[in-house]
């Protein structure tokens, strides 16, 4: 399945079912096969999406210091980051708050 972001303000987003599922239960949305993401919910959803990556990002930084310290190897971490997936989503939540357009999917 695909989830594919919609909206007038910006050009459709495409991501696959489960980065899609993901990145919609961080803002908060249930990943159903349709919904919407209003211009007043998006500063809140960017919020939580930064503030995902850094967790990550954060976590990946602090297992590599462990193994480190440890003698070990580094750990394995997915090849495309979390930010990587979301940047372009961010950059659409951002566009079209700034134009007041609702994100739409599955319709």
């Amino acid at each position: 399945m695909l989830f594919k972001f919609k909206s007038k303000a910006a050009g459709d987003l495409i991501m696959l079912e489960p980065n899609g599922r993901r990145v919609l239960e961080i803002i908060g949305k249930t990943p159903d096969a349709k919904g919407i993401i209003l211009p007043e919910t998006m500063s809140a959803a960017v919020s939580a999406l930064e503030a995902a990556i850094n967790d990550e990002e954060l976590a990946q930084q602090t297992a590599n210091k462990t193994a480190l310290a440890e003698g070990k190897p580094a750990p394995k971490f997915e090849a495309i980051s979390l930010r990587q997936r979301a940047v372009p989503f961010i950059d659409m939540l951002k566009r079209c708050q700034k134009a007041g357009q609702e994100i739409v999917w599955g319709v």
